[in-house]
């Protein structure tokens, strides 16, 4: 079969690698679609794998369809379709021991310290990690975004959004236009969305959502306008910048939440008087990782259950599809900015 491997930083090539065959609890997945992740650029030109593990095939975001399992699985799972939560927890360290296992002191994970889905197949360690479509009609590509819609569902619930509120969030590509979505659905009386480049303004804007510039407008002040002079209840700053963290601060109500969901590019910093304004507001500062897979909700199932619905839709946020041979041109011309992306990813459909 053909993956996309990392065989040092800054050497990702596509090749030929025996299939994986599957023993125990495994499954084999054809993979449909993988996500081109925002981490997986650094993790190839600049980072490496999270243990310097080489070759190794990269990326995390993905599904597919179940062809064969190791012979301690249930037979009747192939030919079922579905997407992958691809952490694998140690299952014995305290955040474990209360399912929190996004926090896993120990854990794997497909894609980044084992082999994952920019392949045609995927080794897949158990049932576990499949959650099931049951929309024949959801596409691959569907599937392929599951994994960073669950994140944007993960921070509208940890914000603590209710029925009526007002949102706001700073970042308009994939994950936070995903999360305007989730905020809709949980009933937000407002939703705006932020960002500084004009082109996303406007690609963000042409899929129905209410878009500010903040190179070129006050947004505590149009956001003001929007919510019948009121400052917005919820803020989601989605952009891993000390800028965006700021501005935030000063577009929140008192005793407002601040959720912290971008990862960071450089150290943070925020001015004085925004400082001061998580202490005079009383503002709850909420940080984020990753999603829940866990009772009493798991976001993952909740997730695939929405897209299986029609609830949520996703797939006209991706804006580039590439075969495993030329992923690894795609994803240079991602490092190098010759391509403006809202989400690319490895899909079967790629023409």
């Amino acid at each position: 079969m053909k993956a996309s491997q990392l065989f040092k930083i800054g050497e990702f090539r596509t090749v030929d690698v025996e299939v994986p065959v599957p023993h125990g609890k495994e499954l084999l997945v054809k993979v449909g679609a993988c996500g081109i992740c925002g981490s997986d650029i650094p993790r190839i030109f600049e980072l490496g794998t999270s243990k310097q593990k080489y070759p190794l095939t990269l990326g995390h975001e993905f599904g597919g369809e179940i062809v064969s399992v190791g012979e301690d699985a249930d037979p009747g799972l192939v030919g079922k379709r579905g997407a992958i939560f691809p952490c694998i927890p140690c299952r014995k360290c305290d955040p474990c021991l209360t399912a929190d296992y996004a926090m896993c002191l120990d854990y794997d994970y497909l894609g980044s310290r084992s082999d994952g889905g920019f392949a045609e197949y995927c080794l897949v360690p158990s049932e576990w990690h499949f959650v099931e479509s049951t929309n024949p009609n959801l596409s691959d590509d569907a599937m392929g975004m599951v994994e960073p819609c669950t994140v944007a569902q993960h921070a509208v619930r940890k914000s603590g959004l209710t029925a009526g509120q007002s949102i706001l969030i700073f970042g308009a590509g994939p994950i936070g236009q995903m999360a305007a979505r989730w905020a809709k659905i949980f009933g937000a009386s407002l939703v705006v969305l932020v960002d500084v480049l004009e082109e996303k303004v406007e690609f963000a804007k042409a899929r129905g959502n209410i878009v500010l510039n903040s190179m070129t407008m006050n947004i505590d002040e149009e956001f003001r306008k929007l919510n019948n002079g009121k400052p917005a209840d919820i803020v989601i700053e989605g952009t891993g910048t000390g800028a965006a963290l700021g501005l935030g601060i000063e577009c929140v109500k008192t005793f407002g939440t601040v959720l912290m969901m971008g990862n960071p590019h450089r150290d943070t910093t925020i001015k004085l008087h925004q400082h001061s304004q998580i202490l005079r507001k009383e503002l709850t500062i909420q940080g984020i990782w990753n999603s829940h897979y866990a009772a009493p909700i798991n976001e993952w199932h909740y997730t695939v259950k929405m897209m299986d619905e029609g609830v949520m839709q996703v797939e006209d946020l991706i804006t580039h599809r590439s075969s495993l041979e030329d992923l690894p041109k795609l994803c240079e011309d991602i490092y190098t900015h010759k391509v403006s992306i809202c989400k690319a990813m490895y899909s079967t459909n790629a023409k």
